[in-house]
């Protein structure tokens, strides 16, 4: 790299650890964290940045998500604690892929104000990654042993409806105006996209080899899928349904989060436990260049911004461990312990 490159992604580093200069912040209220191996949710306090809970929440609890309005986190697993469990669970994605499941799975939900289970509903074989719709009516559960999505009421705690997918459905995230659901399918090379009103797959985005997660910048410009058997992120056209750009990030990235301004993408590199990576890649959005490497801990996977986009949270599973990046300074500013083989993260408004 010349000397006038390595310039320009100084000064376009400098930017994304401005770009929040001005910001006043309040505290993110708590962040929950799946605990794989554990079977169990670490609960994070947002003000002290300090794990103050561990709820035990099913074998193989593999990814968690808040409800918008923050009073449910709903989690996947496969139903029985650890202890009665007949298999190992999966550790963290170490292939790229999850190993094979055939029992049917469960997403349980629960209360932020308590901390307790407080409702646990049946889905489909292997569930991965759980979303709730921008509404709070349903979430949708990517099921990989089956190749399905799983809609369940969160009124009625029911499975209303059941969609057909790509090959090994994992990641899952909501177009910002609600409309869509992207699919990542991890076995197919395939991005599904499914309409939430008719429940129906409108398409499958050809995208690359291992799509593990999916994400959209908040002002629904561009859409992304991780592609970790290519160390790559490809970017979407939310419109024209196509990938329009690839950007060369770190060794097996799994988890992304674009901030809330929809200016920078950071993506979790996970590498593989020979080899972990421990970093998080940061991509500016109005070039697409990747501007800078953040240090993590071992086998960083999950990723989360808060609301304000003050802190970025990251799990890493092969260090049991969280990190989290102050976004103004660009760098890591404390590690929390948290259960075994964290995956999922997210933060409860």
């Amino acid at each position: 790299m010349n000397l006038k490159m390595n310039k320009w992604l100084w000064l376009a580093a400098q930017v994304f650890l401005l770009a929040a200069g001005s910001t006043s912040f309040a505290a993110d209220r708590k962040i929950y964290v799946a605990n794989e191996d554990a079977g169990t949710l670490s609960v994070i306090d947002g003000a002290s940045l300090t794990t103050v809970r561990n709820i035990a929440v099913g074998q193989g609890a593999h990814n968690v998500q808040s409800a918008p309005d923050g009073k449910r986190v709903w989690v996947t697993n496969n139903g029985l604690p650890p202890s009665a469990a007949g298999s190992a669970p999966h550790k963290g994605m170490t292939k790229a892929e999850h190993g094979d499941m055939s029992a049917t799975g469960e997403v349980w939900a629960i209360d932020t104000a308590t901390d307790e289970v407080v409702a646990k509903v049946q889905v489909g074989k292997h569930p991965a990654h759980v979303v709730l719709t921008n509404d709070g009516s349903y979430a949708l559960v990517t099921n990989g042993g089956d190749n399905t999505v799983s809609v369940v009421d969160t009124a009625t705690l029911k499975v209303v409806d059941t969609i057909p997918t790509g090959a090994f459905p994992h990641g899952i995230r909501v177009s910002p105006d609600g409309k869509q659901a992207y699919v990542a399918n991890l076995k197919g090379g395939t991005v599904s996209v499914i309409d939430i009103e008719s429940r129906k797959e409108l398409t499958q985005i050809a995208v690359g080899k291992g799509p593990a997660q999916v994400g959209f910048t908040p002002d629904g410009r561009f859409a992304f899928v991780s592609l970790s058997q290519e160390n790559r992120v490809a970017v979407m056209d939310p419109v024209g349904r196509k990938v329009v750009h690839t950007i060369v990030v770190g060794a097996t990235p799994i988890q992304l989060f674009a901030t809330p301004d929809s200016r920078f993408l950071m993506v979790a590199n996970q590498g593989t436990r020979k080899a972990p990576g421990k970093t998080v890649s940061v991509i500016d959005l109005s070039n697409f260049e990747h501007i800078k490497t953040i240090g993590t801990g071992s086998g960083a996977h999950g990723v989360a911004i808060g609301a304000d986009g003050r802190y970025a949270y990251v799990s890493n599973v092969y260090a049991n461990s969280v990190t989290v990046i102050d976004i103004q300074t660009g760098k890591a500013v404390k590690t929390l312990a948290v259960g075994r083989s964290p995956n999922g993260i997210t933060v409860a408004p």
